[in-house]
């Protein structure tokens, strides 16, 4: 897995690039707080759980599959990925419904939805043990091992610019609405993969407008399991504001990032 650090850092520097260029990135009016936590959340992710998760599965492969390095190598490759979509992408929707759902597991998840922004500099806004208890990070992580690493290196770049599209200031969806030629394609895309505007009302300050829909359009890689599972508003609009209400203000940042470890007094 560790060749995915070059590619993450090409599709990432390309999306705040042409942020940058279309004047799309979002930085004027974000007060210095929420630049130095989206730096200390995209430090965490890759500098602590990336390698945490990384050395951590592959002890644990080894110690209870020790002969089973590449034992699947020969399976087919759309066995592989579907492997992959079930195990790892549906199994991620259903670890971010749950931190929506359950009271308890919401602070894990609250981190990512402070922000008052959309951008792709937000996509690693999490907390750490959010982060570090993803199951389908462990489970991609045995799919490897078993020998699905090069289809999942495929399967990982594709995911990693569907979710960084979703939640990019570029929009890309939105001249599939604007043209009624091309409503059949958004039709199809939209029920399938998440996009900026399915997305952005997952991360919408009110529900009220009918747009916003935090407590559904769970989906990273595919839309298609809120389709499947009933947590799905499609409306083809943006909120006009992003984030959550600070009641009591702001929790100080070590709660945010390494909750329950440290909590709101």
């Amino acid at each position: 897995m560790t060749e995915q650090v070059p590619v993450i850092a090409a599709v990432l520097g390309s999306f705040v690039l042409l942020e940058l260029v279309l004047r799309r990135f979002p930085w004027r009016g974000i007060a210095p707080r929420e630049s130095w936590l989206d730096l200390a959340a995209f430090s965490q992710a890759t500098f602590l759980v990336g390698p945490l998760i990384v050395y951590g599965s592959a002890a644990i492969e080894m110690w209870l599959l020790p002969n089973h390095a590449g034992a699947w190598s020969g399976v087919s490759w759309y066995w592989q990925l579907l492997a992959f979509l079930i195990f790892e992408d549906m199994v991620q929707y259903w670890w971010h419904r749950a931190c929506h759902t359950f009271h308890w597991m919401w602070p894990l998840h609250k981190f990512h939805h402070t922000p008052p922004y959309m951008g792709v500099r937000i996509i690693w806004r999490n907390g750490f043990f959010y982060d570090l208890l993803l199951p389908n990070l462990w489970l991609a992580g045995i799919l490897v091992y078993l020998g699905f690493g090069e289809v999942y290196f495929w399967y990982y770049l594709s995911k990693l610019v569907i979710t960084m599209g979703a939640h990019s200031e570029l929009r890309w969806d939105a001249p599939l609405y604007r043209y009624r030629a091309l409503h059949p394609l958004a039709w199809l895309i939209e029920r399938s993969i998440s996009t900026p505007a399915t997305h952005f009302a997952h991360h919408a300050y009110s529900a009220d407008d009918g747009i916003g829909h935090y407590n559904g359009n769970y989906g990273n890689l595919l839309f298609f399991w809120d389709v499947l599972f009933g947590s799905a508003r499609i409306t083809r609009r943006y909120p006009a504001r992003f984030g959550m209400p600070q009641e009591g203000g702001a929790d100080p940042w070590y709660v945010l990032i390494f909750y329950p470890l440290f909590r709101r007094r």
